[in-house]
């Protein structure tokens, strides 16, 4: 099993946490008891409170017994398409990279480029004309992202330099392509939220992290939206939060999948309250899917 060590805080008070990594085990001597004691073991530790946002169905049945309690909104994933047609030769091509591209790529153009305008999002209602969007750096979502998220209860507290070293990390993953940062600023120049997500020309984005105060979640997600169209990506992939979840249907061609558990456990009650309240800055950097091995493929050069 493997383990990522973090810190949060609650309303002040420091807190170890455990962001639990996937299960692996012998499969010709297996025979399903190894995950359990594992996680039994696990929680004889150190930690404060223990999460995943990446659990299968196999470790959900034999972890919410262990009063772990699921977050089913962040268990999903939503999906925007820009271009039906080159997305759906962008997944054929991820699923069977031997396919030829020159037999799906072209089909999928032809497609887009009959439906034409008819395939324009629409205009999300929520951004303000007095809002706009720039490209930043690393350093600078990690100097603005602990401010953003100030108004959750229970939240990381990264502290000498650990958010710049987490996005080094991220940024080796290979499989959607380099990774891009941006922030939203108001009319006084005022960062009020900002995005990080993978993304290249004619690929799927898939969204890292994305945060915001309350009222600026939609314009946000807008901004997020058009550097993924505007880069050239063929539609965008992301988990979903409650928190942005109502701004998220007023977008077409929108989409929602089961893509891992989100589970978190602790012995500490007012943790546990806070939880069940939603009031958990958890998925992105503070869980396990943006690691290499959620998606990497280390069998290729």
């Amino acid at each position: 099993m493997g383990v990522l060590k973090a810190s949060y805080e609650l309303n002040g008070t420091a807190l170890n946490a455990a962001i639990i990594g996937p299960f692996m085990t012998d499969s010709s001597t297996d025979h399903g008891w190894a995950g359990p004691q594992l996680l039994r073991a696990l929680h004889q530790g150190e930690f404060d409170l223990y999460l995943t946002d990446s659990a299968n169905r196999t470790s959900l049945a034999f972890a919410r017994p262990m009063k772990y309690q699921l977050l089913p909104v962040h268990c999903l994933e939503w999906t925007c398409v820009f271009r039906p047609g080159a997305m759906a030769a962008a997944l054929l091509q991820r699923k069977w990279p031997g396919l030829a591209w020159l037999a799906v790529g072209p089909c999928g153009r032809a497609f887009d480029a009959l439906a034409g305008r008819r395939l324009e999002p629409p205009i999300q209602p929520s951004s303000s004309r007095r809002i706009h969007h720039e490209r930043i750096d690393a350093a600078r979502f990690a100097e603005r992202l602990p401010a953003l998220m100030s108004d959750y209860a229970l939240r990381p507290s990264w502290k000498d330099g650990e958010l710049p070293r987490l996005l080094a990390l991220a940024a080796e993953k290979q499989a959607d392509g380099p990774l891009h940062f941006g922030g939203t600023y108001d009319e006084a120049g005022k960062m009020v939220g900002c995005h990080a997500f993978y993304g290249q020309a004619g690929g799927i984005a898939n969204l890292l992290q994305i945060q915001a105060p309350g009222p600026h979640w939609g314009a946000t997600l807008d901004g997020l939206i058009a550097a993924a169209r505007e880069m050239g990506c063929v539609g965008i992939t992301g988990q979903t939060q409650s928190r942005f979840l109502p701004h998220l249907f007023g977008y077409n061609r929108l989409f929602f999948r089961y893509a891992g558990g989100t589970m978190v456990r602790s012995r500490i009650a007012e943790v546990a309250e806070a939880v069940r309240a939603g009031d958990i800055f958890i998925g992105g950097l503070m869980g396990d899917r943006w690691t290499r091995l959620s998606s990497d493929d280390f069998g290729r050069v």
